[in-house]
């Protein structure tokens, strides 16, 4: 599978991706910059095309039908609708800054789903009160905070009820004060038993939320396994550096040191 942002030269992006995430899984992805992450969570939604390979979501491919061997698009307003299974919250909030925190909520079940406003409302008000946005649900983004923006656009994707959800550097634009926030509604959400994917360079919520951990590196899949394997014992050399420059590769114990009998004086 390949990603090809840019159309004026060739550029593989993804190569021989192949990783399978069951229902209620919590899979997050770690690597360094450039490492084919976000472009993976990307082709996902078909956000990114792909030159070959599948990609299935709940068994149904996303953007594509299959005629023969190859794939051919389908239509825009069959996408739109099988996206609507897949949530994603992306770096940034994407907030409409003329609407409320719960007018935000409310605009893709109305313009989507194509709820009416009473219904709309029932799903985003409480989908608000799950991220800890209760009194704010009247509020512009300009009288939020860059957390309290991300909730927002958290709470947004969840009122569509998505089978998946994907979460793309959540809290790489907040002020450090205000990460802390943010992951913990995804430490919440996780807990739910919702099937989510994670790109994240916060190493220490990779280890406490992850169910497994996959690591990236040139767009390949280099290392997968669970926290306590990858964080603890990293069997390639491009994980124990990414981790090392993280700070956060686990010293190995001390081997105990053997002493031969005569060695030591009585």
């Amino acid at each position: 599978m390949a990603g090809k942002p840019d159309q004026r030269r060739t550029l593989e992006v993804l190569k021989g991706v192949d990783l399978d995430v069951a229902p209620g899984e919590v899979v997050v992805l770690i690597g360094s910059s450039g490492s084919g992450k976000s472009t993976l969570l990307r082709c996902i939604n078909k956000l990114e095309v792909i030159d070959s390979g599948r990609i299935l979501v709940d068994g149904h491919l996303v953007g594509y039908r299959e005629r023969g061997d190859t794939l051919v698009a389908e239509s825009p307003r069959e996408t739109a609708r099988k996206r609507t299974e897949i949530g994603m919250v992306f770096q940034h909030f994407n907030l409409f800054m003329n609407k409320t925190a719960l007018g935000n909520v409310m605009a893709p079940l109305r313009d989507v789903r194509r709820l009416s406003k009473v219904a709309a409302r029932a799903k985003a008000e409480p989908a608000l009160r799950l991220v800890g946005l209760a009194d704010r649900m009247d509020n512009y983004p300009s009288r939020l905070s860059g957390g309290q923006k991300q909730r927002v656009a958290i709470a947004r994707a969840l009122a569509m009820e998505p089978g998946v959800m994907l979460f793309d550097e959540p809290t790489s634009a907040l002020d450090p004060e205000l990460v802390g926030e943010v992951l913990a509604v995804i430490k919440q959400i996780a807990a739910s038993g919702t099937t989510m994917m994670i790109v994240t360079h916060e190493m220490q919520f990779a280890r406490e939320i992850a169910d497994r951990v996959v690591v990236m590196d040139g767009g390949r899949i280099v290392e997968q396994g669970a926290p306590a394997e990858v964080f603890g014992a990293p069997k390639h050399s491009k994980t124990r550096a990414l981790l090392r420059r993280s700070g956060v590769l686990d010293t190995p114990q001390t081997e105990a040191i053997q002493v031969k009998p005569g060695e030591i004086g009585d």
